[in-house]
């Protein structure tokens, strides 16, 4: 999508796109479905036992803050802002090392999520297309 420059808001304010990616996932409530799906299969699969291992024991937390971000970052109400501030996305995930292979399972995790969710394959393009850009913007480490 054009437009999309800054990976800690990427919304396309360009009159060609009328439909933000809120829109796209549905609204306030798929969105939460799309979260919770993504972190079930984090916490399921074995395949992405590194990516969990990222994570706190409990992924509540991680949900609540996933959903409140995603639903500003794709043009929805900011709900992430006024309960922690600037995402500042890229600084708060240095602590971790995120390379190819962590972006890989993210993107795979939420690609099974949009699936699951049944999301439309025309409508997950779009969505993985914005996703892949600040998935691959968190890498901080190089691959060996």
């Amino acid at each position: 999508m054009r437009g999309m420059t800054n990976p800690d808001t990427p919304k396309d304010n360009s009159q060609e796109n009328a439909v933000s990616l809120y829109g796209l996932v549905g609204g306030d409530e798929k969105l939460r479905e799309l979260v919770d799906r993504f972190y079930d299969l984090m916490d399921l699969e074995p395949e992405f036992a590194a990516l969990r291992a990222m994570h706190p024991p409990s992924l509540d937390v991680s949900r609540d803050k996933l959903y409140h971000f995603l639903s500003g970052w794709t043009g929805g109400p900011d709900l992430y802002t006024p309960r922690y501030g600037n995402a500042f996305l890229r600084a708060r995930h240095l602590p971790f090392a995120i390379g190819t292979s962590a972006r890989d399972q993210w993107l795979t995790c939420m690609v099974l999520a949009m699936q699951e969710c049944e999301i439309s394959e025309d409508k997950q393009d779009i969505l993985l297309e914005a996703f892949f850009r600040t998935a691959d913007w968190m890498r901080n480490k190089p691959d060996n």
